[in-house]
């Protein structure tokens, strides 16, 4: 027995170091991570070293609280104004594309695999739902520097749109398992019932859960080596009470840590690192589980129809879903793509996939399987084409700032306080004789090994370390002063134009300038008010505006979204490739709008290429 516990240990680790270590290669290569721990498992189960592990119900309850605890870690790391800016688009698709993609991919699957009606929807809501773990690891670690409102409606998708997933993955096991028949009506009016009462639920117990975690933490005194133990453990009951009164434990995890992570909870910073661990040690187990559960020579009898459904689902079904479902926002085509695109299949799709074999259904198996091949299908065909698909699509943006080296400090007995130490990075604007804002309060400066108060060190060099006392959420404007300059690829030089622009300057002086042919209505506005109008009300850094001859672009935008900074350019970027994906219904409507316009007044667009383009802008600060 003594043995035994020793070298299940020894096997047990051993796997963890090896998945740790497999990190490296996906950094070093951009292979999905999610792809190697499941190599991994599979390499060491039945069909490789020979590790026997065939309990659907331990893979099934590991699976479940690890998923659980990466969700509250993705609830926590999602800022509120990500969420305000992404929640239209993101819940639409969390809801309604999980249900379209499920509906149009099971009718494809009952046709290809011969399955029932309800085993192939079965099928289809295992597989409907975007990846968190998958998503986070690419879009975060990746280091690709997306658009902020794709990137913010891809990670709000991924974290919301399982707990639809699961429901109706168990309540079609629950209805294939009892051998019930209802008629279409009968089961419609019992999903969508079923479905509020238990996201209703979910959702309650997740706010109240999540005011009690932060409640708890502000009122306890509890040792910083335990809180973080104690908030885990304070998730997990949160996701426990949930599941046990017929509520989605899922969304209720999730919603709890969304709420703690946007209050004032003490010691944020141990808590964020501490579940940055705990949700990586999850995505390891959770992985390496579901690899050592599947049986690799079961595969080649389902692999041809599998992987033809793989690409349905990348190729037709996830498009449609999302096109059907962003209609009512103004996404332009690039971006309705990329999110067609970044619909990675991961792990829950394998869990998911493992009720039918709890359920004890006749085709338990073959689902498993279908299941397990499209992930891995996913995995390899999409997981490795999302950076050079933002590139083509023109969805990657330079950086706003260079290096920085932070550490952020957590003060005793303070909860609206904190204690940031910079190194003064070379080239920074401080390190150029910036001035630090009144409301941060330098204290300490450490040069050369000496330390001395910030008011005898004269101006701040390269290589100091100074340590800043500044209020709770303290703005960015911090980071800006103490970061290098952002390194900007030679293709980026000219992202941001060639001219400075003051976004609060009348249009009329544009109109009077170029000619791009603006409206009355539009010559009223100031130029910064032009462009968020022309961008359906919303501006975000890197925005761009084509006017004609000229193109707007977004530099900057304040904690409010009102544009503080534009650039000019006189060389408009060229169109991005053609994808086949719908146009959005805000491209629908300003063609129409144009096509209209054009109709009526053919001569306008003539006498406005004719006009003479001036060689200076209206405002002009030349960009350094």
């Amino acid at each position: 027995m003594e043995h035994a516990i020793y070298l299940v240990t020894l096997v047990g680790t051993a796997l963890v170091v090896a998945a740790a270590f497999s990190s490296l290669i996906a950094f070093r290569f951009g292979a999905p991570l999610l792809l190697l721990f499941l190599c991994i498992g599979l390499a060491t189960g039945t069909d490789g070293l020979g590790i026997e592990f065939d309990n659907a119900r331990v893979a099934y309850f590991a699976g479940s609280l690890a998923l659980a605890v990466i969700l509250f870690d993705s609830g926590f790391g999602t800022p509120l104004n990500a969420l305000r800016q992404a929640a239209g688009p993101a819940l639409s698709l969390a809801t309604f594309g999980v249900i379209l993609t499920t509906g149009l991919f099971g009718a494809a699957a009952h046709y290809i695999l011969s399955l029932t009606w309800l085993e192939s929807f079965l099928l289809g809501a295992a597989v409907a739902s975007t990846d968190a773990a998958a998503v986070f690891f690419l879009l975060r670690a990746g280091e690709i520097n997306l658009r902020e409102r794709v990137r913010s409606t891809l990670e709000v998708e991924s974290g919301t749109n399982d707990p639809i997933a699961i429901f109706l993955t168990i309540t079609l096991v629950e209805i294939i398992a009892a051998h019930a028949n209802p008629e279409a009506n009968v089961l419609v009016a019992n999903l969508v019932l079923g479905f509020l009462l238990n996201m209703g639920l979910g959702a309650v117990v997740g706010v109240l859960g999540g005011l009690a975690i932060v409640r708890l933490v502000d009122r306890l005194n509890l040792d910083h080596g335990l809180l973080p133990i104690f908030v885990l453990t304070l998730s997990l009951m949160v996701f426990a009470a949930a599941g046990a009164i017929g509520g989605s434990g899922f969304l209720a995890v999730y919603i709890a840590g969304l709420i703690a992570g946007n209050s004032d909870i003490r010691a944020v910073t141990i808590l964020k690192r501490f579940q940055d661990g705990m949700s990586w040690l999850a995505q390891i187990i959770m992985f390496l589980i579901l690899g050592l559960f599947a049986t690799p020579s079961q595969f080649p009898a389902i692999m041809l129809p599998a992987i033809g459904l793989g690409l349905f689902l990348m190729f037709v079904a996830r498009p449609i879903a999302v096109w059907l479902c962003l209609i009512p926002f103004r996404l332009p085509r690039p971006e309705v793509a990329f999110v067609s695109w970044v619909g990675l299949r991961g792990a829950v799709s394998i869990l998911l996939a493992i009720t039918p074999l709890l359920g004890g259904l006749e085709n338990g198996r073959i689902i498993f399987n279908t299941a397990f091949i499209i992930v891995l299908v996913s995995l390899i065909i999409q997981g490795w084409t999302v950076g050079p698909l933002a590139r083509r699509l023109g969805l990657i943006v330079p950086a706003r700032l260079g290096p920085l080296d932070k550490v952020e400090l957590e003060l005793p007995g303070s909860a609206h306080h904190e204690l940031l130490a910079y190194r003064v990075a070379p080239g920074s604007p401080v390190a150029r004789g910036e001035r630090i804002p009144r409301w941060a309060r330098p204290s300490l400066v450490l040069r050369d090994g000496r330390s001395m108060r910030f008011q005898d060190m004269g101006r701040l060099a390269a290589g100091d370390q100074v340590y800043i006392f500044v209020p709770d959420r303290y703005p960015r404007l911090l980071d800006k002063l103490f970061a290098s300059r952002a390194v900007v690829d030679p293709e980026d030089a000219d992202f941001f134009g060639a001219f400075a622009l003051d976004p609060a300057r009348s249009a009329t002086e544009l109109e009077a300038a170029y000619a791009p042919g603006l409206t009355e209505a539009e010559q009223k506005l100031t130029i910064g008010a032009l462009v968020t109008a022309r961008l359906g009300g919303h501006a975000e850094y890197a925005d761009r505006v084509l006017l004609g001859p000229i193109e707007l672009i977004v530099r900057d935008v304040d904690d409010k979204g009102k544009i503080i900074g534009l650039g000019l350019s006189f060389e408009p970027t060229a169109p991005v490739a053609r994808v086949p994906v719908f146009l959005s219904a805000g491209e629908m409507g300003d063609r129409l709008a144009a096509f209209i316009r054009n109709w009526r007044k053919p001569t306008e667009t003539q006498i406005a290429e004719a006009r003479e383009t001036p060689a200076v802008p209206p405002v002009p600060e030349k960009t350094e």
